[in-house]
């Protein structure tokens, strides 16, 4: 009895593991779907969460929830394919932190768009989003990183890095996730493995996280149907879409010192498609 009293938070008496206490976390894309999800779960945790998104008014809307929660949250609006407003941004973070232990690259888009029909203009924004973001998060916030001695890089690939597009896929969904879409995942894992082997010996582990059909307002086409989910018996075990909380929970994993000896590693939380396929 007495060891639960201890482990029972006293905000409605809900179990909190303060997995992340004393931890500061910078979360990109962190106003909506994934990382929304990973933001409150990483402040319920115990960690001081740096919400960056684009939009002051869903980053404002989180940032509201998890103090309301009882959470330690601050908004940064910052767009991370524009690497100057990353490193003012980061300069922010910086000055204000004692330390920063978590960076969770999260921020991405695609294009719906059918190769060969993608513009140039449409492939130079998601990859400047998707592996741009990444880059220039990463290189910001490094140094402070590695003074840390324990720090965990997390960042959003895809089960797009390890599967191609059939012409059976192709008939069943009406379209193709664009081709720069594909390509920015598989350069993430390849940055994933470069910045794990650069940061081991300083105490920074990287790893990258590849959902399959998750529902996020990317993907919901309205009463949470996906827009893959025409093919969802073809290519997943499991029935159903997954959702952001699912992600989030792998997310706290690799956050946390649970996850102390992995790195360089690409974890699925797919429903099962890699296995299928």
């Amino acid at each position: 009895m007495e060891y639960l009293e201890k482990d029972l938070n006293s905000k409605g008496g809900c179990f909190m593991s303060e997995r992340l206490l004393g931890k500061t976390a910078v979360i990109t894309g962190g106003s909506s779907g994934i990382g929304e999800a990973s933001a409150k779960l990483f402040a319920k945790e115990g960690a001081k969460v740096y919400i960056i998104g684009r939009s002051a008014d869903k980053g404002n809307r989180v940032l509201s929830e998890i103090k309301a929660a009882g959470g330690d949250a601050n908004y940064v609006q910052c767009d991370v394919s524009d690497h100057k407003q990353v490193e003012s941004s980061c300069k922010h973070i910086i000055s204000s932190s004692t330390s920063i232990e978590i960076l969770f690259n999260n921020a991405g888009r695609g294009e719906r768009v059918n190769f060969p029909n993608e513009t140039v203009e449409g492939w130079n924004e998601v990859i400047s989003i998707n592996l741009g973001g990444t880059f220039y998060m990463t290189n910001a916030l490094w140094g402070t990183m590695l003074e840390s001695g324990n720090a965990s890089i997390i960042n959003m690939s895809s089960v797009a890095s390890q599967m191609g597009f059939s012409d059976n896929m192709y008939k069943l969904a009406n379209l193709l996730p664009s081709a720069s879409y594909f390509a920015s995942k598989a350069g993430i894992e390849a940055f994933t493995r470069f910045v794990a082997g650069v940061g081991g010996k300083d105490g920074v582990r990287a790893n990258a996280i590849r959902p399959g059909q998750i529902i996020t307002p990317l993907t919901d086409t309205g009463g949470g149907h996906h827009v893959f989910e025409s093919y969802f018996e073809m290519t997943q075990i499991l029935n159903d879409p997954g959702s952001p909380e699912d992600v989030a929970n792998l997310a706290l994993f690799l956050a946390s010192d649970d996850s102390k000896f992995i790195t360089g590693e690409m974890i699925n939380v797919d429903g099962g498609i890699a296995a299928k396929l």
